[in-house]
């Protein structure tokens, strides 16, 4: 973010369309933390099948921030539909794709400008690493997948 005369500038999600048939993210509230991402092709996605849904969209994200693909809640609870490997780095300018999986027993159609999931732009802290020959102890420990439920 910039300042400028104590006037705070957000930074630009900067989009290229690829084709005629994409989308540009939109949100669908002004307080929507995700910007809906749309299906740039006719697609089917088989029953407990995975397919990869192109947008026709490269994206420029601020350094600073990757952008999160994430699944669209109505999706998810009416035709059980989920999103994987969904991260896009600062520096990556290729087509933006959707890998939509498919857990019911229907496959499910997706049309030209069908909203198929939403980018969430999300701060990083990318830390040096550093070998150490210790860790510092905590309560919890190594205890580990599920040691903290009951």
């Amino acid at each position: 973010m910039a300042e400028i005369n104590g006037v705070v500038s957000l930074p630009y999600l900067r989009v290229k369309k690829l084709s005629e048939n994409a989308v540009l993210p939109s949100r669908a509230s002004p307080l929507s933390a995700g910007y809906d991402l749309s299906s740039a092709a006719e697609s089917k996605v088989p029953a407990r099948g995975k397919a990869l849904i192109p947008t026709d969209l490269s994206i420029s994200i601020p350094e600073g921030t990757y952008a999160r693909i994430a699944p669209r809640s109505g999706l998810a609870l009416k035709h059980s539909i989920d999103v994987g490997a969904g991260v896009i780095d600062a520096d990556y300018r290729g087509p933006v794709g959707v890998i939509l999986f498919n857990h019911s027993d229907d496959d499910f159609e997706v049309k030209v400008g069908d909203r198929v999931a939403q980018v969430i732009i999300q701060k990083i802290v990318t830390p040096e690493v550093t070998e150490v020959q210790d860790l510092d102890s905590t309560l919890r420990g190594e205890g580990g997948f599920g040691s903290t439920g009951v």
